[in-house]
């Protein structure tokens, strides 16, 4: 076979172009491979330091829990004491209250005798004068002087009396003194003891209310519109306990209030605003709403839409898990919705205090019903893939007077106490 020039070029041409197309096509795969490997390596990194992450803040977590549970029962230990030295100073004080008056009983008695001492003696001078007047002398006619002489032994017995009488009440007040002064001591003993118990409990007060502050300071919620509403939702009152008061007799007779009660009612005060700081956190959508191990998949805010590639607004945070996961109440609330909502698919409305609604959404699973009342933590539902979405996970929304508000705010804040 004879090949002209023309066609030996044409068919060269085209083996050349054949041979660089498959060049270059083996080329461009062997780098997307390696690229999607280092891709991989990447992801599976940052995997497992997410994991190394989250591990942290759960320790983290129970460590805080561990405290604030040991502070609660120091501060219990702590009631217990002050109860106990109260009931021993109120004894030790009507004990000195006994004491006081019977050396005043005494004392009056002392008086009496001394006054009727004074009057035999001046009736005794009295009688001789008398005697002497009518007589000239006091040794005249001998049943005058008899009388005289018992009366005089019957004045000496009864100074006798009186004398034994006065040693024992000096005795008695010498007694009376010691156990006053030793009583005083362990007062004295009591109130160093109750002052130190006063002052780790204020501390321990004042470290239980900061980290409480702190969450809503880092929510950026209105702490004194929440504590308001605490006080107003949970307004039950009752007795007999009534707040601690002790009070004294001053110099001019006011009423004088021990510093101690002033003290013990202000730590009280403490304890109650820290209380009522615990009931806000469980009004507040502060509690992650998926415990168990997940990933975030899409934050809040503008993003790519997943479906068809357009910039929207994302108005929530994606937790993707296991199908079937448990989701629990982000805070305290009345269910308003619990069914399906479009392209949330199966969904979950709770509507909490000062504005605040939670949406759980593409659920698998509802455990509510519209109406019901639910507490913080309480399950009301499963993770699922229903509705507008790509795969298995939670839709988390919060939103405050119908706006939505990113929910990384409420869960990294309440990351202090959960």
């Amino acid at each position: 076979m004879r090949l002209s020039t023309g066609t030996q070029v044409t068919v060269l041409t085209g083996g050349a172009l054949v041979l660089g197309w498959t060049l270059f096509a083996t080329a461009m795969v062997l780098m997307d491979s390696i690229s999607a490997g280092g891709a991989r390596e990447q992801a599976l990194r940052e995997q497992a330091m997410y994991g190394a992450r989250l591990n942290a803040l759960s320790l983290e977590r129970d460590r805080r829990a561990e405290e604030a549970r040991a502070a609660q029962e120091r501060f219990y230990v702590a009631l217990d004491q002050i109860s106990e030295m109260q009931s021993r100073l109120l004894a030790s004080e009507e004990r000195r209250t006994e004491l006081e008056t019977g050396i005043e009983l005494v004392q009056t008695q002392m008086r009496e005798l001394v006054a009727e001492r004074d009057t035999a003696v001046e009736r005794t001078e009295l009688l001789l004068a008398e005697l002497e007047a009518a007589t000239g002398t006091t040794n005249t006619q001998a049943g005058i002087l008899a009388a005289t002489e018992a009366t005089i032994n019957a004045l000496a017995d009864r100074l006798l009396v009186t004398a034994e009488n006065r040693d024992a009440a000096a005795i008695a007040a010498d007694n009376a003194k010691q156990e006053i002064d030793s009583l005083v001591f362990e007062a004295r003993l009591a109130e160093e003891r109750t002052n130190l118990i006063l002052g780790k409990l204020e501390e321990a007060a004042t470290v239980s209310l900061e980290p409480l502050e702190e969450v809503f300071r880092q929510a950026g919620m209105p702490t004194d519109r929440i504590l308001e509403e605490v006080r107003r939702t949970y307004n039950g009152q009752g007795g007999p306990l009534v707040p601690i008061s002790v009070s004294t007799k001053g110099a001019d007779g006011s009423e004088v209030t021990d510093p101690m009660a002033e003290r013990a009612n202000g730590i009280l005060a403490a304890l109650d605003e820290v209380n009522q700081y615990r009931l806000a956190i469980q009004m507040a959508p502060l509690y992650q709403p998926v415990q168990a191990a997940f990933r975030f998949t899409s934050p809040f805010g503008y993003r790519r839409d997943p479906k068809n590639g357009s910039r929207r607004m994302h108005t929530g945070t994606d937790f993707a898990a296991a199908h079937g996961t448990p989701i629990y109440a982000a805070a305290d609330g009345v269910v308003t919705h619990a069914g399906w909502g479009s392209g949330y698919g199966r969904l979950v409305k709770i509507r909490h205090a000062l504005g605040y609604e939670t949406y759980y959404a593409h659920l698998s699973r509802i455990r509510v019903s519209e109406g019901q009342r639910v507490s913080q933590g309480d399950r009301i539902g499963d993770m699922g893939n229903t509705g507008r979405s790509t795969g298995t996970h939670l839709h988390f929304e919060v939103r405050q007077n119908g706006t939505p508000v990113n929910p990384m705010t409420f869960i990294r804040a309440g990351r202090n106490v959960f």
